[in-house]
């Protein structure tokens, strides 16, 4: 792939690792790293080989600080891409697997981009805010929205009024970190995450996530369980919704094709 200024990128296999590569300032992302990660994750989206994707920081005390504050200061802060905050955000017609490996400082932009991913690895060190209104901002990258839908609304303001600090083992009690690890160990431990998936159906997977996302939005449980969602169907068609079970009866592994 061609060198990238704010990131770094590693395509392993099925697996895409993006590493955000401002480590002289925690991370921090202005608009022209928002437009390039924008980039990445637009070629992530269209890749038929790429699966699963993982997102973590550079260094060893930072996953993202967020919102580069000194450029916004000084007045040199730009357009923030359709895709919202590092190109994900407000990503929402992708399918595919995310998951953060937290390896430190995730706060507000930083916390937000965890959120927006499925799945939250963190190192013992990582520490989670949504600081904004501390420096007369708001949360406004999906961190004042999904938060509560992930955790209840009191134990989310409880963080978005105050811009407390929240460690990664409350951010497993509270439900939005999926596994803690020590520290240094995040990345390895989303690789075996990643693993996991890979061993299932990519349709079925990119359905599951569909349905999971489209049904939280629909009105009742009963029209959620009614509504065949596009993914779903695609699924149901696909060469791999009839090796899956063939597989499972020839006492083999499943060679999914992803068609």
């Amino acid at each position: 792939m061609s060198p990238h200024r704010f990131c770094t990128v590693e395509d392993d296999g099925r697996l895409r690792i993006v590493t955000l590569n401002r480590p002289e300032v925690m991370n921090a992302l202005h608009s022209e790293a928002h437009a390039e990660l924008a980039q990445v994750w637009d070629e992530f989206a269209a890749d038929p080989e790429l699966w699963v994707a993982i997102v973590t920081g550079a260094g060893g005390r930072a996953f993202s600080a967020g919102n580069d504050l000194k450029v916004q200061a000084a007045g040199q802060r730009g357009p923030t891409p359709p895709s919202g905050f590092a190109g994900l955000t407000t990503r929402f017609d992708l399918d595919k697997p995310l998951i953060a490996a937290v390896n430190g400082i995730a706060m507000g932009g930083g916390f937000e981009i965890a959120l927006a991913c499925d799945l939250v690895i963190a190192a013992e060190n990582a520490v989670f805010a949504l600081p904004e209104p501390r420096v007369g901002l708001v949360a406004g990258a999906g961190g004042v929205h999904r938060l509560p839908r992930m955790i209840g609304q009191k134990q989310a303001l409880g963080m978005i009024l105050t811009g407390r600090r929240v460690g990664a083992a409350e951010g497993k009690a509270l439900g939005f970190v999926n596994e803690v690890v020590p520290e240094g160990e995040a990345l390895a431990a989303a690789k075996r995450w990643a693993a996991l998936i890979l061993e299932c159906s990519p349709l079925a997977v990119r359905a599951s996530k569909q349905c999971v996302h489209a049904g939280m939005d629909a009105p009742t449980l009963r029209e959620a369980i009614a509504t065949m969602y596009p993914s779903q169907q695609r699924n149901r068609d696909s060469e791999d919704y009839i090796e899956g079970p063939r597989a499972f009866a020839e006492k083999r592994k499943p060679e999914w094709r992803n068609r």
